[in-house]
Order: structure tokens, then sequence, then C-alpha cells
């Protein structure tokens, strides 16, 4: 195995499922992390997959999958997207690549979900894909 790709999920995404359906589609967090541990076994991956609702925590694990000498971060980092200039700060601080993935498309929603702080540092961004904007951002990180 290869270092690991660490998959960041900021706040409310753990009510995936659940949470705005129409918008966020019915798969769970849980369905998404094993999606997502199923495409990365025969790439040859190891996933570290994790979720919070704070803002530092999302910093402090950008900076210990630095640390570790993570190949990749995926990062959702939902609504903290749109205001955290942190996360900013720590994407543009790091040496690991990160791709920005979001389950729906940003640009088709609210004017304050257009502008991007994690875009803005990102190496790549997925979005608009439901589920399979994590499998797709997998994929490219495994080419990193």
């Amino acid at each position: 195995m290869t270092h690991p790709i660490f998959i960041l999920n900021g706040p409310n995404l753990n009510l995936l499922g659940s949470r705005e359906p129409d918008i966020y589609g019915r798969t769970t967090l849980t369905e998404i992390e094993a999606l997502c541990r199923d495409t990365a076994g025969p790439l040859k991956l190891s996933v570290d997959f994790r979720q919070t609702n704070h803002e530092g925590v999302l910093v402090d694990w950008l900076h210990e999958a630095d640390a570790l000498g993570a190949k990749a971060v995926l990062l959702n980092a939902a609504a903290y997207t749109h205001t955290s200039i942190a996360l900013l700060d720590a994407i543009k601080a790091i040496a690991v690549p990160v791709i920005e993935v979001h389950l729906s498309d940003p640009s088709m929603r609210e004017d304050f979900r257009h502008l991007s702080y994690v875009g803005m540092a990102a190496a790549l961004t997925v979005e608009g894909l439901g589920a399979q904007s994590y499998i797709n951002a997998l994929k490219h990180a495994a080419q990193m």
C-alpha cells in the first residue's frame, strides 16, 4: 500500500441520507465511505476517512495528513468551503495535494456558495455528481 488518502468531511455531512435529500441524495456518509474503500482497494490505496463538525479539527487533520506523508487529501469542507480562510491557509501551508469534493454543484446554488476558499488552493475540484464525486476524486488522487 502507498501513503494513505485522507478523506475529510466537514459539518453536517454526518446527516447525509436524511439531510435535504433533494440536494444531497439519500446516500449516507457511511455508504460513501464504503464506496471509497471499495474503490481504493483495487487501486492499491489506503483510505483514512473522517468527519467533523468543527473547523479547527479539519485544519488539524490537514496538518496531520501532511505530517504523515499522505498521498492526497479529498476535502469536502461543506459550509466551511465558503467561509474558512483558516482552511485556505492550511491547504496553502501543506505539501500534500488537496482535492475539493462536493456532492452538489455549488455554482448552481445560492450566491454565497459560489465562493470557494478551499478551491482557491485545491489542486482540483470534483462536484455535482453526488457520491460519485468522491469516487472520481479518489481516482484522480490515485494518479497524483
